[in-house]
């Protein structure tokens, strides 16, 4: 991968600036005033969105093992529906162990609350971007994000270096593992779910990706620090994610996602003890856009800080991926160009976040 092997600009800590006790964040972290979150949705959602109390469709998993077929086909249904009209749903009852997700979230909030010389030791590069981070895209002058995170391969198992892994706290890689092994089996069910409501046969998209034992899984935790004036900036600008789809693991005491709707952010609220899944670029090109990536973006608190979870599920990196070919006919040609993963996120390595924009490139010219 072609990355620059240094950030453009010296790194600065956000949760460093943070716990400062500025009053007005530097110019770097400002947006244009376009892009900027408006009062309302720095505590709610928009004005017009919160009026309604829309959230995200969530969706109860458990009939999918149920003995009644109709209940079963209804979950599947509702899964298509959620896929088809939202591109992100909240899942309940999806056979992770609630304990091991509040674990999780606990261990991370530890990492993040060491001391800065301790987190240092695992400071990543743009080569890999494994590690501890503060900044997405390695354009020099960019406009940054409010936000630091950690950043790791879980699989495949040739990319797996538990060396890079946080050491403390002293639970963190145990946590890690099996967080990571309970979430990849997670998505490996979903995979099948999506796969089943295109039409395609429960093993397609697995066997697009490259097999159970070839998929990337990647974990992102993000750590936004609570930020004196959260009207200027952004913990995540908007995006959709280039991979497969993602688990996202919310905070569920600080709100903060917030998912484009009708031209409309609307600010996720997060259920208890649920995950949320969004669909990925590398699906909508395997779906010929059936199912879409949507942009979503992420809103930071003047109170709280906040941490969140994110595994992303991605294709075997040097595989082609493309529509497939029974989504394809004379009314709907292929949309996309084939292209690997590894071209693909190298757009969103160097650049950062930009919308929509690197799946749209992919558009076949009619």
């Amino acid at each position: 991968m072609n990355c620059s092997l240094n950030w453009p600009e010296p790194v600065v800590r956000v949760q460093s600036l943070s716990e400062s006790g500025i009053c007005s964040i530097p110019e770097c972290f400002i947006k244009p005033l376009s892009d900027r979150p408006s009062r309302n949705t720095v505590t709610t959602t928009t004005t017009n969105i919160s009026e309604t109390h829309v959230n995200i469709p969530v969706i109860d998993l458990q009939n999918l093992f149920s003995n009644d077929q109709r209940l079963c086909d209804e979950t599947l249904r509702l899964v298509s529906d959620a896929c088809r009209e939202w591109g992100f749903f909240q899942i309940e009852n999806h056979g992770v162990s609630h304990e091991l997700m509040k674990s999780a979230r606990e261990t991370w909030r530890q990492f993040f609350g060491l001391p800065l010389d301790l987190k240092q030791e695992y400071s990543n590069s743009p080569s890999t971007y494994e590690g501890y981070g503060s900044r997405l895209g390695v354009e020099k002058g960019a406009i940054l994000d409010w936000s630091d995170y950690f950043f790791l391969h879980y699989m495949p198992l040739s990319l797996r270096n538990e060396v890079k892994w946080p050491a403390v706290p002293p639970s963190c890689r145990k946590v890690i593992a099996e967080y990571g092994d309970e979430t990849v089996k997670l998505c490996g069910r979903l995979m099948k779910i999506l796969s089943i409501n295109l039409g395609l046969g429960e093993e397609y998209l697995q066997n697009a990706f490259g097999g159970s034992e070839s998929i990337g899984a990647c974990l992102r935790v993000n750590f936004y620090p609570k930020c004196p004036q959260p009207d200027l900036t952004l913990g995540l600008s908007p995006h959709s994610d280039p991979g497969g789809f993602t688990l996202l693991l919310p905070d569920e005491d600080v709100s903060g996602l917030q998912v484009l709707k009708c031209n409309e952010w609307v600010t996720v609220k997060p259920v208890p003890n649920a995950f949320i899944v969004n669909i990925g670029d590398q699906i909508q090109v395997l779906s010929n856009a059936i199912y879409k990536s949507v942009e979503h973006r992420v809103i930071v608190n003047a109170v709280k800080d906040r941490v969140s979870l994110a595994l992303f599920y991605n294709p075997k990196s040097d595989l082609l991926i493309q529509p497939a070919e029974q989504l394809v006919t004379e009314d709907r040609p292929a949309l996309y160009s084939p292209m690997t993963f590894d071209e693909y996120r190298l757009y969103i390595r160097t650049k950062g976040p930009r919308g929509k924009a690197q799946v749209e490139s992919l558009k076949c010219p009619r």
